[in-house]
């Protein structure tokens, strides 16, 4: 059942490792739910796997390592806001906990950036100090 608005049952998510996925973190903006790829959609986090540095693929294991201890805290929403999959069919979702932005607090943290519509160029920010590290 594709995953539609909802609260859920805390989850015990893990880092993922290869197939199958069912319930684990990818990195620090994706995730997989009950066999379901989630793209968390009001952030961009740094990449682990397609890093363009290494100061980007630091950051993007920081910034998943929080995301997984973020799910596990408890019981969360996740709500469609604008479209409800991107381009690789990936739900789309904002994920809450207390009526509070999941994404919001990595981004608060220095983990994630806001959503702009297109991914950044993380090496270039890390690099000229615009970011936290």
């Amino acid at each position: 059942m594709p995953i539609a608005l909802a609260t859920l049952a805390a989850a015990a998510f893990s880092l993922c490792a290869e197939a199958p996925r069912t319930t684990c973190v990818v990195d620090g903006d994706t995730f997989w739910l009950n066999g379901e790829k989630v793209r968390i959609a009001d952030i961009n986090a740094p990449e682990t796997h397609q890093a363009g540095c290494p100061a980007e693929r630091a950051l993007g294991e920081r910034a998943k390592a929080r995301l997984v201890v973020l799910l596990n805290a408890g019981e969360f929403t996740l709500e469609v806001e604008g479209r409800a999959t991107d381009r690789y069919g990936r739900a789309l979702r904002v994920v809450r906990r207390g009526g509070r932005s999941l994404g919001g607090q990595l981004v608060s943290e220095g983990l994630a950036e806001p959503w702009k519509g297109k991914r950044s160029d993380w090496c270039a920010a890390l690099a000229g100090g615009a970011l936290r590290r």
